[in-house]
Formats: structure tokens, sequence, C-alpha cells
């Protein structure tokens, strides 16, 4: 879904002379794609978790195709002059920075669980894309403001969900290694 999405936003703003007639409906229909796309990988993981049939294939290449999602998404949205690239750039490195935390714990053998401020600035993200996707007002409602303040909001998460994970992450590693040295000592005390 992810290269339609992307050709829908791109052809909304350099709109071959066949997609005259279609350019007002390009943005919906990336939005569109874009909400079923997060709506299914939603029930995905729901029923993965809910009837344990998590794979290990699955859930390395579930949280990459989310980020692909989402990060062209915003590459697009920039592209389009639709938000600005400091949010850009916080929402974008905060996925990276929070993919290689994730992979520095798995190494370690430490789980660090998903936060609420996580779970909110997914969430304010999800609602706020397709919003910029479509970029009209609908009836009265203006949507590419709300849509707007929503990815601020999400970008401000963002950055108290990674300092969060980042606290969270010092403090088990400081146990583990306060544990290994007790093991140590113990080991010690015995030989």
């Amino acid at each position: 879904m992810i290269p339609v999405v992307v050709l829908m936003m791109y052809f909304s703003k350099v709109t071959p002379a066949w997609l005259l007639p279609y350019h007002q409906y390009l943005g919906w229909i990336a939005c569109w794609i874009f909400v079923v796309a997060s709506i299914t990988d939603f029930f995905d993981g729901y029923f993965a978790r809910k009837y344990n049939i998590e794979t290990v294939f699955g859930s390395f290449l579930d949280p990459i195709a989310d980020k692909f999602l989402i990060v062209s998404s915003l590459i697009m949205l920039l592209a389009l002059d639709r938000v600005h690239s400091i949010v850009v750039i916080i929402l974008v490195l905060r996925e990276m920075y929070m993919t290689s935390l994730r992979l520095l714990a798995m190494t370690e053998g430490i789980h660090v669980p998903v936060s609420s401020l996580g779970k909110w600035k997914t969430g304010f993200q999800m609602v706020s894309t397709p919003m910029l996707m479509v970029n009209e007002d609908v009836w009265i409602i203006p949507i590419p403001l709300i849509g707007t303040v929503l990815m601020y909001i999400a970008a401000f998460l963002s950055l108290g969900s990674a300092l969060h994970y980042s606290w969270s992450m010092i403090q088990k590693l400081r146990e583990k290694r306060m544990e290994k040295r007790r093991l140590k000592k113990l080991q010690r005390e015995q030989a």
C-alpha cells in the first residue's frame, strides 16, 4: 500500500494530464489507503497477540512496514509543504532512535515495554497524517488545521516518549549490571 500512497500524494503535486479530472480525489485516495493500512496493521497485531500466533518474521517485519508507511508519508507531506521540516525531522529521527534502542535492548536481553506516551504519539500521528493528505476543509471543519495541530502534538509526545524510553533503558541496564556484579561477588564468596 505504501507505493500507492506515495504515488497518489506525488500526483497530487505533479498531476499528469490524464489524471487532471481526478486531481481533487488523489489526496482522498492516499488518505483512505493510509487509514486502511493503519487499521489492518492494528488488527493484525491484535489478533497475533490474542491468539498467540506471533512469528519472528512478523515481529521483525511489522514494525519496519509501519515505519516505512509513516516515514514515506511524512516525507511526501513535507514535499507538499503540509508539515514543517522540524516536525518531520523530530518524528523520523525518533523512529530511527527507537529502532536502535530496541535493538540494543534485544541484544542485552532487556524488554522495554511500549509506554502510554508512545501509544498516544502513534495515535495522534495516525490521525493527523491522513488529515494532512486530504488537505481541504470538509463542510466547515478545518481538516488541515486540525491535522497540523495534531501533528505538532505527536512531535511533542514523540520527544517525551523518547526520553521516557531512554530513561527506562538506562535504569534496566543499570539493574542488569548490578545483578551481574552481585552474581560475580556471590561466586567469589562461594569459591
